[in-house]
């Protein structure tokens, strides 16, 4: 509170050229109201207490009604209604459904703001009020659970909590800002498809790229800002092991690809910790095994489904090469029928989000003059992945993706102290602490975008 309290002061100072009386609360960094002096709120954030409601409603309804990839239509419609009445110019269906909004207010820099839409398939157990309760049909045709797990549906709100703001308060601004409502995040194809389907080339080009995503690394009010590698390359690998069927009580005359895949799963694990640097950080998980439907029958096939992750191309293609060589041995070593079928889907990778260093190092600076201290915390990178840094490498622009904090602080201060981590996204527990986050969110993307366009947060 009293360093809070001191940078309005110094805020203040800097303004008025004398102490102001100081009548405000905070939470966790979250300011909540400011100096009469200075108008009861930041210029920056005027106007979102009164459309503060309206933002928490549709997080709610958003929350409840969850789309998986590629099926995000309403989410889209909800996202381009709500944009046209702030007086956008909204394309819907690119790339998908993707939406894109264009707000032109004069000469000055193009600055895009992107958000995802897609959920995932989690039953939630969060036991919110509002908690989904929603299926769907996956892309094979199995009825699975729904859950916003990943914070997408913080995303949406505080990206349009943002767009109001700056529809709102054009005499504080010149440019043009692009937001762009991105689907099939989740499976890593959202962001290439609508760069195929024109967004670069039919709309404004930026000259910036900002996005954000929510983590459990932080508590609800603390934002952080990484620099230079922010979130690892991924590939999808998945392994088919051949065996030959036969009954369960006769494992002599089969050949189980069961144990072949089963000694594959411990054996992979040995790729980071054997033979790639230390220094270098690199995970392999296997997420799903399938084989068989009856217990006494030995099945002809076994399935692996993995992630991959890592920082540096190099590294990357080591541990592809040492997948594809230990899927090889395990089967020859069992006299499998024939090799194991491995196979890269190209379609859900993603490369090394980079965050420019000179626009990290400028957005630290604006969100520290916004929030105050004590808000921007250390964070490093991530072996999560994303498909956001094609937005900037395909524009030829400086993008950062930047943190939100979501965990109640209390909650947060007691996992930490008893050596805990708050859940998070992909759990089927994650349940951000909805008002502090949204609007901390809001503030976070206004800070920044006012910045790279020059308007009441820039430099002075």
């Amino acid at each position: 509170m009293a360093q809070w309290l001191g940078s309005i002061g110094r805020r203040a100072m800097r303004r008025f050229g004398k102490a102001v009386p100081v009548l405000a609360v905070v939470t966790a960094g979250m300011v909540l109201a400011l100096p009469p002096a200075l108008g009861g709120t930041p210029p920056e954030l005027k106007g979102l207490d009164a459309i503060y409601p309206s933002l928490d409603a549709l997080y709610c309804d958003l929350h409840q009604n969850p789309e998986l990839s590629f099926q995000e239509e309403k989410t889209a419609a909800k996202l381009a209604t709500r944009l046209r009445a702030y007086g956008y110019e909204v394309t819907e269906r690119v790339g998908g459904h993707g939406v894109v909004a264009v707000l032109a207010n004069g000469a000055g820099p193009t600055v895009m703001v992107r958000t995802d839409m897609d959920a995932l398939p989690i039953p939630e157990q969060t036991g919110l009020p509002y908690a989904s309760t929603a299926t769907a049909m996956n892309d094979t045709g199995e009825k699975v659970p729904v859950m916003h797990a990943c914070g997408h549906d913080v995303h949406m709100v505080s990206w349009l909590g943002a767009a109001a703001l700056l529809a709102q308060n054009r005499d504080g601004w010149r440019g043009t800002v692009v937001f762009v409502g991105q689907p099939a995040e989740e499976v890593l194809q959202g962001a290439g498809l609508m760069i195929r389907d024109g967004l670069l080339t039919r709309f404004p080009k930026p000259d910036f790229v900002v996005g954000l995503h929510v983590t459990n690394l932080l508590p609800a009010g603390q934002v952080g800002v990484v620099s230079g590698p922010a979130s690892a390359a991924s590939n999808a690998v998945d392994i088919t092991f051949f065996g030959k069927g036969g009954h369960g009580g006769s494992p002599h005359r089969a050949i189980d690809p069961l144990l072949m895949a089963a000694r594959a799963v411990v054996t992979l694990q040995t790729i980071v910790s054997r033979e790639i640097d230390p220094l270098e950080p690199a995970v392999v998980t296997v997420g799903t095994f399938h084989a068989g439907n009856k217990r006494n029958i030995i099945a002809d096939e076994a399935k692996l489904q993995l992630t991959v992750r890592s920082f540096k191309p190099e590294v990357q293609k080591q541990i592809l090469a040492a997948i594809a060589r230990i899927a090889k041995a395990e089967a020859a070593a069992a006299g499998a029928p024939r090799e194991p079928l491995v196979t890269v889907d190209e379609k859900e990778a993603s490369e090394v989000v980079i965050n420019d260093p000179a626009l990290a190092a400028r957005l630290s600076t604006a969100l520290r003059r916004g929030f105050g201290e004590g808000v921007v915390a250390p964070i490093g990178p991530g072996t999560t992945s994303e498909d956001f840094g094609l937005y900037g490498t395909g524009a030829g622009a400086p993008s950062v993706h930047l943190r939100l904090g979501a965990i109640e602080p209390g909650a947060f201060a007691a996992a930490k102290a008893a050596g805990k981590t708050p859940p998070g996204p992909h759990s089927p527990m994650f349940g951000p602490d909805r008002e502090r986050t949204l609007r901390t969110g809001v503030a976070l993307l206004m800070y920044s975008v006012l910045d790279l366009l020059g308007g009441p947060g820039a430099p002075r």
